[in-house]
């Protein structure tokens, strides 16, 4: 797990996790599958499940991340928690909006907006 301090930054605010994606391109395989082992073993371990995902740092990314935001989102629904994704790039929003998961995802501009989105 020596690349996990490379690829995610985890902190807790109240009873909320929340995860930075360290990585400003998400693009190759063995980034997003770095990634996605990662956040999975996080929610696997974790008893809280009110979860942000940051993209304040991630400046491109492939459609390969996307499938891996999917996933998570069920799995974090399978244990009766939440999802909020922030701070995502205009650049990359328009391919949620272009591929329709915006209204998937629960999308807030902020990191402040999408902690206090699950705290509510």
């Amino acid at each position: 797990m020596a690349d996990q301090a490379a690829r995610l930054r985890v902190t807790r605010s109240d009873d909320v996790v929340v995860v930075e994606l360290a990585d400003r391109r998400i693009l190759d395989e063995e980034t997003i599958s770095q990634i996605a082992e990662e956040l999975f073993s996080l929610i696997a371990a974790s008893r809280n499940h009110k979860v942000v995902v940051d993209f304040i740092n991630v400046t491109n990314m492939s459609s390969g991340a996307l499938g891996i935001l999917i996933t998570l989102h069920k799995r974090i629904r399978e244990k009766d928690g939440q999802l909020r994704l922030c701070n995502i790039r205009p650049s990359i929003y328009e391919v949620f909006v272009i591929t329709r998961l915006n209204e998937v995802f629960t999308i807030c501009e902020t990191r402040e907006a999408a902690v206090s989105d699950l705290a509510s």
